[in-house]
């Protein structure tokens, strides 16, 4: 007997519906829809580190420098130079793509920790320039008074619901690329260089131009997030670039699932959540999220979507042994492979 239902089908859908009824949901509590805006972005941002880390194997320290770009360059071309909002986000998909294409050509010319030290080292640097260059960035005066996208018709931005939205497909776009990415050739070739580099040069894989192209599709997307973020939230700081953004981006990662689709939404959505329900206690939240992570490394290495991955198919694996009264063959599996 087939199973009824898709358990990863079922676990999509009810993220899904999640997401388009928060509106809704949250329509007297214009506060908390624009937490879940927050951590929409933040999701975005994390599909782009998920692509260089959870798939390429690459830990780039760089990723909230870029975020920080994208923000700063439609934050200044808005109120400084008065540019419209789409030209600006257009601007800063540009330059977070040629900054981390540039960037991508050095770096990865080192591995593991040396690369990993010289990103965190390269995100300074534009944390650094950030904070310094006052007569352009402001420094820790920041950039109040970004714009919200013009009006296209009768679809108003500056309505939080009509924002949420626009956001909303950003989201699903990075969330469908990660799913085609992981079908796709060239998410398998990404795999190989994450297991190892020698065994993927010996199949054929171009690793040098893999992990330009991830490395640079990572900012590009980091870039995307940060445009959004300004906007959304009317101002920019330079905590916006700083390398602590850099780590709240991979703890949404850890504890939702490198690797993995739905990884980035869930564990934005948590970690949101729990900051704000920790917020009178902000000098401390990380005490609290010590033991979490702890827990997580323990009994989930990869994340809550890793360890659904592994639980749920093998549940109905066994459920469908004893439906049928007997065992599966050897190396037969259950059509639920994957759950998300």
């Amino acid at each position: 007997m087939k199973n009824a239902l898709n358990p990863r089908l079922l676990g999509v859908a009810l993220i899904v519906v999640a997401l388009l009824l928060a509106p809704i949901v949250f329509s007297e509590q214009q506060y908390l829809l624009r937490v879940v805006s927050t951590a929409a972005i933040y999701a975005i941002a994390a599909y782009g580190l998920n692509i260089i880390l959870g798939l390429t194997g690459q830990l780039s320290l760089a990723h909230g420098a870029f975020f920080g770009v994208g923000a700063y360059t439609v934050g200044l071309l808005t109120t400084d130079y008065d540019w419209a909002f789409w030209t600006a986000f257009a601007v800063a998909i540009v330059a977070t793509t040629v900054l981390g294409y540039v960037s991508g050509l050095i770096a990865l010319r080192t591995q593991g920790a040396y690369f990993a030290i010289f990103t965190m080292a390269l995100g300074f640097i534009i944390f650094i320039v950030i904070t310094r260059w006052e007569s352009v960035t402001h420094a820790h005066s920041g950039v109040s008074g970004v714009k919200f996208p013009e009006n296209i018709g009768p679809i108003d931005f500056t309505e939080p619901a009509t924002m949420y939205y626009f956001i909303l497909l950003f989201l699903a776009a990075a969330a469908y690329t990660t799913h085609a990415l992981l079908n796709s050739n060239a998410g398998r070739s990404l795999v190989a260089i994450r297991t190892s580099e020698d065994l993927a040069k010996s199949i054929g894989v171009n690793v040098a131009v893999s992990k330009q192209l991830a490395f640079t599709a990572s900012a590009t997307i980091a870039g995307i997030a940060g445009g959004l973020f300004a906007s959304l939230n009317g101002f920019i700081g330079p905590d916006s670039a700083g390398i602590d953004r850099t780590f709240e981006l991979l703890l949404f990662l850890l504890i939702g699932g490198l690797g993995t689709v739905m990884g980035p939404i869930l564990g934005s959505l948590l970690v949101a959540f729990l900051f704000e329900m920790l917020q009178d206690l902000e000098t401390y939240r990380f005490i609290v999220l010590g033991p979490i992570i702890v827990l997580l490394v323990i009994f989930a290495p990869r994340g809550i979507i890793g360890y659904l991955n592994s639980a749920v198919p093998a549940r109905f694996k066994r459920r469908d042994t004893t439906l049928s009264g007997s065992a599966l063959p050897a190396g037969s599996t259950t059509k639920n492979e994957e759950v998300l």
